[in-house]
This record gives structure tokens, C-alpha cells and sequence, in this order.
């Protein structure tokens, strides 16, 4: 069984930076298809980023050249560094898993999950 604990959400102000942890069980992060996805208030959840078997990194336009999404092999951890908050990034964010090689966006194809870490970006 595959499980997922988040860490690392707060309340920072705008242009401020955050790292978020998804510590993963039951599987090892370098041959798993791991992601971050976040849902605000009254929104759908939506892909944020992800990262291959082979370590290629995709992301939404809203966050390119903003965030990253890494791993710790040693540490089977994911982590995803958001840099120059905005307001809009304000969200739950959530750590998901998938087993397979194809990468996907669609949070329906991802059957782990996280419990979810809270990120308010406000002045």
C-alpha cells in the first residue's frame, strides 16, 4: 500500500517562497510517477507538476520558471519549491502517486493521495 504525507504549507506573503514534502511508503520514489496538484475554494482540483520514472518534469503555465518539482531517492521524498508566491497559488496542495511510466495530468488517473497541506499566500 502505497502512502503519502505531505508537510511544508503555512501562510506567507507575496513573492515569498515555500517547500513543500510528500514523504511516500509502500513504494520508492524513483519508479513511481509522483505529482502536486491543488484545489482551491470553490475550484476544481487542478495538475500543478510532475516528475517521470525517467525524471522528466512537467508543470501548468501559471508556474513555470516558479516552481520545481524534485526528488530525494535516499529520503523517498518529493518536494516542490514554490518561489515568487502570488495570491492566486493559494490552495490546498496535494501529493499524488501513480504506477506507471505514462506521465499524466488528469488528477482521476493518480489512485494515491495525500491528505493535503494548506498554502494561503496574503499580505
Amino acid at each position: 500500500q502505497v502512502q503519502l504525507v505531505e508537510s511544508g504549507g503555512g501562510l506567507v506573503q507575496p513573492g515569498d517562497s515555500l517547500r513543500l514534502s510528500c514523504v511516500v511508503s509502500g513504494r520508492t520514489v524513483s519508479s513511481t510517477l509522483m505529482a502536486w496538484f491543488r484545489q482551491a475554494p470553490g475550484k476544481e482540483r487542478e495538475f500543478v507538476a510532475s516528475k517521470s520514472w525517467a525524471g522528466d518534469t512537467y508543470y501548468r503555465d501559471s508556474v513555470k520558471g516558479r516552481f520545481t518539482i524534485d526528488r530525494d531517492n535516499a529520503k523517498n521524498t518529493v518536494y516542490l519549491q514554490m518561489n515568487n508566491l502570488r495570491s492566486e497559488d493559494t490552495a490546498v496542495h496535494y501529493c499524488a502517486a501513480r504506477i506507471s511510466v505514462a506521465v499524466s495530468s488528469m488528477s482521476d488517473e493518480y489512485p494515491y493521495w495525500g491528505q493535503g497541506t494548506q498554502v494561503t499566500v496574503s499580505s
